[in-house]
């Protein structure tokens, strides 16, 4: 489906080095394993015997049913007694897949020592080896293959490719610095791998340094341009917009980096300069439709919502077209479409216009987004009181996968939630923990159910299931330290699972508030206070604004209590904390 050409561009640069085909296709996805051979050499004669087919059979539906760790270790086993390296690519890319990274290493050091000059097996070692850690000599052996490779910017990118992946940012800079030595220092592909890495350091100076460079090397270089603003946007931004309209100016086909600026444009609220770029590119390239959406996207975020509409509807009319002219296969215009359509519904309910959001979710006919436009009429049809028709959406869909069974069932407990029927709601979500054991969004919900009703063991006893089966989910620890704390119990392991928490998510509001609600409860109240605040700074909600105005009360700021309590009040004032922390002090702002 069509990514939006504006807002994207920046994320694109974190993909690969642009501009060079080698580092693109360094950046693709692993090619089908049956073409290693024409690489590796000779393939193992292997007799397939009817114990060898049951395996790989086995393996494969093992795949198929999304047990992939059951299946890459068949693989993997395959790979050894047979000395197939295509077997052992299989079992790297089911690996990782299941996120056993231990059998990723494994595996892809059984690819290569099966297909030791297939770089992509050499690649895929290397890159687990620096992911684990395992940096020593990975610099020396990393310019040994540039050294020897004739495409030197293909392995300038592979290098890039292996070091990203390391876990360490830092070492991953220094690695690849030391990697990438003087005869290639010429190469702006050089630069700007530097560049990237730098920036992935947190070293926004060094990136765009070296992004000029690049830059300077290549001075038509639009990856270098681009580089050099994204970096240059956290180092000095005048200096970064002068610089890229210097470029753009020179190099008025430059598509990327002209999306790219109007994109910082939009960020800093300047919507007027972002159009102003746009419409110059429509005068240029007035068959490119694609700056249709975009305009839309910008008048989108200027709240110029009847523009933004009055665009869309144009760029639908264009794919429609399109989609007349040729087969639905031969263009992308159903996803472009489906693309404006959901923008257009996010149109209507920044305006309140449910009926018009629903209608366009009617019209969504991209098979990509089907099921998501499904789920978004329900819950709009629910948010709207209309439970019966929202039911009845919900209930027709026909689910392809677990997955979409469990996001089916969690809609349909939160529009029973949401219309005060919290029975019904518990009712779909122990059916569906019982028809997906294994899903740790459904415990998720079920336990915030029951800790609604007081039922505290079956909480706890779901939140530890969920850590279990997820152990980097930081609202399972969130949500059961919060309520020891709360409960002023146990705080002990209120802290741990905080901690824990914090570790995982360090800007999550939520997690600010409940550990600054623990330190309150310790009697720590200048740390409870600075937690709280940034809790209230990033998400100003009503029970955040309780806990905030508590402690502030509590230290004898009762003015700024008083205020905190009025702004939260404005907003939500039948939030249930906010009107208990209220009674409890006797305070009627």
């Amino acid at each position: 489906m069509k990514r939006s050409l504006l807002f994207c561009l920046a994320a694109s640069l974190a993909i690969g080095l642009h501009g060079h085909a080698s580092a693109a296709a360094a950046a693709q996805p692993y090619d089908d394993y049956e073409q290693i051979h024409l690489r590796s050499g000779q393939l193992p004669k292997v007799n397939l015997t009817a114990e060898l087919l049951y395996r790989i059979l086995a393996s494969e539906i093992a795949a198929q049913r999304g047990e992939f760790r059951a299946a890459g270790q068949g693989f993997f086993e395959l790979a050894r007694d047979t000395s197939d390296p295509r077997l052992a690519k299989k079992a790297f890319q089911l690996a990782v897949m299941s996120r056993d990274m231990d059998s990723a290493l494994q595996a892809a050091q059984q690819w290569v020592l099966l297909a030791p000059t297939d770089p992509e097996a050499v690649a895929a070692s290397l890159a687990l080896s620096a992911s684990n850690g395992e940096t020593a000599g990975l610099a020396s052996a990393l310019w040994e293959r540039i050294e020897k490779a004739e495409d030197k910017e293909t392995a300038v990118a592979q290098a890039a490719a292996i070091v990203s992946k390391m876990n360490d940012k830092q070492v991953a800079f220094d690695v690849l610095e030391k990697a990438l030595r003087e005869p290639v220092h010429s190469l702006p592909i050089t630069r700007m791998a530097l560049a990237d890495a730098a920036w992935a350091a947190g070293d926004a100076d060094r990136a765009l340094a070296e992004a000029q460079k690049a830059l300077a090397l290549e001075p038509d270089s639009e990856p270098a341009a681009q580089r050099a603003l994204e970096y240059g946007m956290k180092v000095d931004p005048e200096a970064a917009i002068r610089d890229a309209r210097v470029f753009i100016r020179h190099h008025p086909d430059a598509a990327k980096v002209q999306l790219l600026l109007a994109n910082h444009l939009v960020v800093r609220g300047d919507h007027g300069g972002a159009l102003q770029i746009v419409d110059a590119m429509r005068e240029r390239n007035p068959e490119d439709f694609d700056l249709l959406y975009t305009e839309a996207e910008i008048n989108y975020r200027a709240q110029q919502y009847e523009q933004a509409s009055k665009l869309l509807h144009q760029y639908i009319a264009v794919q429609t077209q399109r989609r007349q002219a040729m087969p639905d296969n031969a263009t992308n215009a159903v996803a472009d479409a489906s693309d404006a359509r959901l923008l257009l519904v996010r149109i209507a309910e920044k305006q309140g216009k449910l009926d018009e959001a629903i209608e366009q979710l009617r019209l969504i006919d991209d098979p990509a987004v089907t099921f998501q436009a499904q789920i978004h009429m329900a819950v709009l049809q629910g948010r709207q009181g209309n439970l019966r028709q929202a039911l009845e959406t919900i209930n027709s869909i026909k689910p392809r996968h677990k997955q979409e069974s469990a996001v089916i069932a969690l809609t349909k407990a939160s529009i029973y939630r949401e219309a005060g029927r919290t029975e019904q709601a518990l009712q779909v979500l122990i059916e569906a923990d019982k028809a997906l054991p294994g899903t740790p969004e459904i415990k998720y919900d079920l336990g915030m159910l029951y800790e609604t009703q007081g039922r505290f063991d079956e909480f706890e006893r779901l939140m530890l299931e969920v850590i279990d089966l997820a152990p980097d989910n930081a609202n399972a620890y969130n949500a059961l330290g919060y309520t020891f704390a709360d409960q002023n119990i146990r705080l002990e392991e209120a802290q741990e699972l905080l901690d824990r928490a914090l570790e995982l998510e360090p800007d999550s509001p939520f997690i600010l508030d409940s550990v600054g609600w623990y330190l309150y409860r310790t009697g720590d109240h200048e740390a409870a206070l600075e937690f709280l605040e940034r809790s209230y700074e990033l998400m100003p909600l009503a029970d955040v604004a309780a806990h905030l105005g508590e402690v502030l009360w509590t230290v004898g700021r009762r003015t700024e209590a008083l205020r905190i309590w009025r702004e939260a009040l404005a907003k939500e004032p039948d939030n249930p904390t906010l009107v208990r922390t209220l009674e409890r002090f006797g305070v009627r702002p």
